[in-house]
This record gives C-alpha cells, sequence and structure tokens, in this order.
C-alpha cells in the first residue's frame, strides 16, 4: 500500500519529529493532539528546524513552506478517517495507548494501518484491542526524529506481511532505515539502553562517582557522543522509570530493578531538561 495521507497522534517532541519528515518527503500530514496550543508548539518547533536548514542551505525557503503546506493541525481524533496510516506518539503509558487505539479502529476505515511508536510496550497487546490486529505493527522512532536514521519495526502476533512491508516502505521513503524487531519488552534499543542508563543511575546512588565523571568516562573511554545520565536528561527520567517497570515486570529479573534515585527524583519532579532539573541543572 502506497501511503499518501497520515495522521500523527501526539504533537509533543516525537510526534513533531514524525510529522515533519513524512512531509519532508511529500506525504500530506495531519497533525494532532488534544489541545490547539500543543499543536501550534509541535508546527512551531518544525519551522524551527526548518529555518535551521534553510539557514545551512540544505532546503531553500520556497521548499520549506511547501513542506509546511503539508501538514494539517487539528485537535479531531476524528479526522482520522481520512487517513491510510496512522502513528502514535502520545505518553509511553499502555492504558493510554489502548484507549487511543480502540477510538482509533473504530472511527479509520478498514485498510488503515495503525503504528505505534512506543520504545517498550507490547504490540500484539495493544492490537488485542482492535478489530483488526493484522494491521497493527510497532515503528519506534529515534530521538531527535528528523536526525536518526533508525526505527524498529515491531510486528505483533497477527501482523500481516504486507502490513510489515508497507511500514519497511514508508520508513525507507522517509530516509530511515528500518530494522525488524520482535514483539518483547523494550525490543532491542532500549532493552540494551535503559539497563545501561539505570547503573549509570546506581553508580551516582552509591558514590561511585559524580554525573558529570561517569558521563565523561562513557564518551572519552566508551566513545559514546553522549554520556548515559545526560542522555536520561534529554530522554525524561520520568520515560526512563516507566519503560524499566516495562522491563522489570515483563522479564522479572532483578537485573531490570530500577535505580531507587530514579524513582527519588521522579517523585520531586527532578525530570531532566524538560522540567529544568535532573542529574543536571537547566536554565
Amino acid at each position: 500500500m502506497q501511503v499518501q495521507k497520515l495522521m500523527v497522534v501526539g504533537a509533543g517532541q516525537m510526534g513533531s519529529g514524525i510529522a515533519q519528515v513524512a512531509a519532508q518527503t511529500g506525504i500530506e500530514v495531519l497533525l494532532h493532539d488534544v489541545k490547539q496550543e500543543w499543536v501550534e508548539r509541535g508546527l512551531a518547533v518544525i519551522a524551527r528546524n526548518l529555518s535551521r536548514s534553510v539557514e545551512k542551505n540544505k532546503l531553500t525557503e520556497a521548499e520549506k513552506q511547501s513542506i509546511l503546506a503539508r501538514i494539517h493541525p487539528t485537535t479531531e481524533l476524528v479526522a482520522a478517517k481520512e487517513a491510510d496510516f496512522v502513528v502514535e506518539a502520545v505518553t509511553e503509558n499502555l492504558q493510554v495507548k489502548t484507549e487511543l487505539f480502540a477510538k482509533l479502529d473504530a472511527i479509520c476505515p478498514a485498510h488503515t494501518v495503525l503504528a505505534s511508536n512506543t520504545s517498550s510496550l507490547p504490540i500484539t497487546e495493544l492490537a488485542a484491542v482492535t478489530k483488526r490486529p493484522e494491521k497493527v505493527i510497532g515503528m519506534h522512532f529515534m530521538n531527535p526524529v528528523p536526525v536518526m536514521k533508525l526505527v524498529e519495526v515491531i510486528r505483533g502476533l497477527q501482523t500481516a506481511d504486507d502490513v510489515f512491508q508497507t511500514v519497511e516502505e514508508l520508513a525507507r521513503r522517509m530516509g530511515k532505515v528500518p530494522v525488524s524487531v520482535n514483539d518483547f519488552p523494550g525490543f532491542v534499543s532500549n532493552r540494551v539502553l535503559m539497563p545501561m542508563i539505570n547503573e549509570a543511575i546506581y553508580c551516582v546512588y552509591e558514590g561511585v562517582a559524580t554525573p558529570e565523571a561517569i558521563d565523561e568516562v562513557m564518551k572519552l573511554g566508551m566513545n559514546h557522543p553522549m554520556g548515559p545520565l545526560t542522555l536520561a536528561d534529554f530522554i525524561g527520567l520520568d520515560t526512563c522509570l516507566y519503560i524499566m517497570e516495562v522491563l522489570y515486570e515483563g522479564f522479572g529479573d532483578s537485573k531490570y530493578r530500577p535505580c531507587p534515585l530514579l524513582r527519588k527524583y521522579v517523585k520531586a519532579g527532578w525530570l531532566g531538561r524538560k522540567s529544568g532539573r535532573g542529574f543536571y541543572v537547566y536554565s
């Protein structure tokens, strides 16, 4: 299936990034969120990103305006009836996502594919609340979406082969590299990344070293572009905690137990960059 119109549900950091990349590819995009101000904020982020590309001579002003013209803001979920493909990028919470999938299933035409940008939750469980489990799939983009090449493509138990092929083709069309991953908690990216971040937090908790020192070791010693604690702040400590809880519950293995310091920071509202305070302070 050739995707002509794509809807992104959730206009936050991930959703606006997905909308931008899709529109740059020539796809008509519906960008949805529950509040007009949130949709406008997402559009403003896209406009800023494109303006930087114009400044760097990667785009012309005319191309920028053409891309923006392909993104249609909406606060009405019923707009999904126009979409061939819907990708949700709402909060990483199973109840929120299953409720959304049930609503989308009732609104969307029979041919519409429902994709989730979840970073850890079971695709099979999301598919089970719909009457089209064969058309439900995981399409996990990396942050920041316009820059990062990887898309994890996760098949649920009943995902059809042609739906998997549609998502692979769409990812390539968007300039991404699709990698097939099975439906396990955390998939590959976060099953490997989050325990590393959690262990770095344990190093702070146990007084092994300061956050600055831990990040420096990983950057200079392991050639990571960003230290694990800086990355945790960028992702959001609440998101890190939620993913660790999904891994801990899904595998029942103590190696996935979230660090008590991570829980304490989240309870204090120290969520990283978005709150102005995490392992570092942001002005």
